[in-house]
């Protein structure tokens, strides 16, 4: 199998794990995102085998996949941002600053306005409200209908009168 076979037939077995993972079948969805990148690492596939981990309260191999993911193409956004919230879940939330200011720059992202949410989120764990302010306003700036980012600047307002 050549080059673009092994990449288009990555590419099919991502987006039926993707549905299976959609649909609940995380198992299969985990199946499925291994046979991808078997065929060809991609780093949406390895980032995406990380969602389905994380999914299952598997953190640490959520965070091994999207490092991974990062290794394959470093200009892919969602792994950082991924890493970051990962960190969250797990009560790092020093650790989890570098990788969402990461992905708030990174060139491959169609999603910037997640980062800055959750830097927010760490920010208003932390007891800074203004920097979270800050965050969840630029969230909102990239993503006018992004209802969290506005309901957390809502209850930061409340909290400042």
């Amino acid at each position: 199998m050549d080059q673009k076979e092994s990449l288009e037939k990555a590419v099919r077995l991502f987006h039926e794990a993707y549905r299976r993972q959609m649909d609940g079948e995380l198992e299969e969805a985990i199946r499925l995102y291994r046979a991808s990148i078997v065929s060809h690492p991609t780093a949406e596939a390895h980032t995406f085998l990380g969602w389905t981990y994380s999914f299952q309260g598997r953190y640490e191999e959520a965070i091994d996949e999207c490092q991974k993911a990062i290794a394959v193409d470093p200009d892919f956004g969602n792994p950082y941002n991924d890493i970051g919230a990962y960190l969250i879940n797990l009560g790092r939330l020093d650790e989890a600053i570098p990788w969402l200011e990461k992905a708030t720059h990174a060139p491959r992202y169609d999603a910037h306005h997640y980062p800055h949410f959750n830097l927010g989120r760490v920010y208003l764990a932390k007891g800074m409200l203004k920097k979270a302010l800050e965050e969840f306003e630029r969230a909102l700036a990239i993503e006018p209908n992004y209802t969290s980012a506005r309901q957390a600047i809502e209850a930061i307002q409340q909290q400042l009168q």
